[in-house]
């Protein structure tokens, strides 16, 4: 079987896994935006930072089992990751959430908002792509 496959169902799996197991062991949602939101700015910080650094500490156990490390590539111009990541936190906060809050776990749930919300991200997104690539030339 393909690697590549195995690690992502493996990958799949441990995401559905946390969220299932956060909403069962907490009734808490697991979006990522709102999480980060509450380390920033609420007084209940401690369960979400926990769960962000658990993503942190995935990722690094991931690489230390010899798994590849994610590198940016060097000709896409770092004002447009700015300016992305300024947009990303706009839409997260226009839709109450994240991809992972409304498409994991929306949709999990069979939430019509979640739907609604997941189906505006994937648009935006294929959009964004055709923007960037062709009118912009980024590559």
């Amino acid at each position: 079987m393909n690697p590549q496959f195995l690690a992502a169902l493996a990958g799949g799996i441990l995401i559905g896994s946390a969220a299932v197991l956060l909403l069962w062991l907490n009734g808490r949602i697991a979006g990522v935006s709102s999480m980060v939101s509450n380390v920033l700015f609420s007084s209940a910080r401690m369960r979400p930072a926990l769960f962000l650094l658990g993503i942190i500490d995935g990722a690094a156990v991931y690489y230390l089992w010899g798994g590849a490390v994610p590198v940016a590539r060097a000709e896409f111009p770092v004002w447009l990751l700015a300016v992305a990541g300024v947009f990303i936190g706009i839409g997260t906060g226009l839709a109450r959430g994240c991809t992972s809050g409304h498409g994991v776990c929306g949709l999990g749930r069979l939430s019509l908002r979640s739907l609604v919300a997941t189906l505006i991200f994937l648009g935006v997104a294929i959009v964004t792509t055709y923007l960037v690539r062709h009118v912009l030339g980024a590559h």
